[in-house]
């Protein structure tokens, strides 16, 4: 007794079906960093459309220029502010001068939370970063927050 024969139709079928799910599986499993700062009373400061808004005049995000990300007297002297949608920080260690920093923590990819003291916090493990050149002031961090380029043009900051 001869056993019916699966049509060669229906074997592709299988197999690319197979492969599909074979994908979205994978897919699964790529990393996701879920690391968003959002341990409670430590919240980085948002960038509204408010605060990066560009004076008026000066294009405001259209094809005139970027948006700018704040304005150089929201960012305190001694201190900073942490934009964390753009994962930044821009500090001001003293008057007038403005550095941008990556707002990942290097030890385990959180969020920082505050600057305050001079230092920038991870309210994570406790991790705390120079506002002047974003090196390590107390582990577990191995390395300094990676810089990142802003530009000042008149009392807008702007990330270059």
């Amino acid at each position: 007794m001869a056993e019916p024969s699966v049509p060669a139709s229906s074997r592709r079928t299988v197999l690319a079906c197979a492969g599909a799910a074979c994908a979205a599986v994978l897919a699964g499993c790529s990393k996701y960093n879920s690391n968003n700062g959002g341990i409670a009373g430590s919240q980085p400061e948002q960038a509204s459309s408010s605060q990066a808004a560009a004076p008026a005049g000066s294009g405001s995000g259209t094809a005139a220029g970027p948006a700018a990300l704040t304005t150089t007297s929201a960012v305190p002297v001694g201190g900073g502010k942490i934009f964390a949608a753009q994962k930044i920080v821009i500090t001001q260690p003293r008057s007038g001068e403005f550095h941008g920093f990556s707002a990942v923590c290097t030890h385990q990819g959180c969020i920082v939370g505050t600057v305050s003291g001079g230092t920038i916090n991870c309210p994570c493990h406790g991790s705390r970063f120079s506002i002047t050149n974003g090196s390590v002031v107390n582990g577990p961090a191995p390395s300094p927050l990676p810089a990142v380029s802003i530009k000042v043009q008149g009392t807008s900051i702007f990330q270059a």
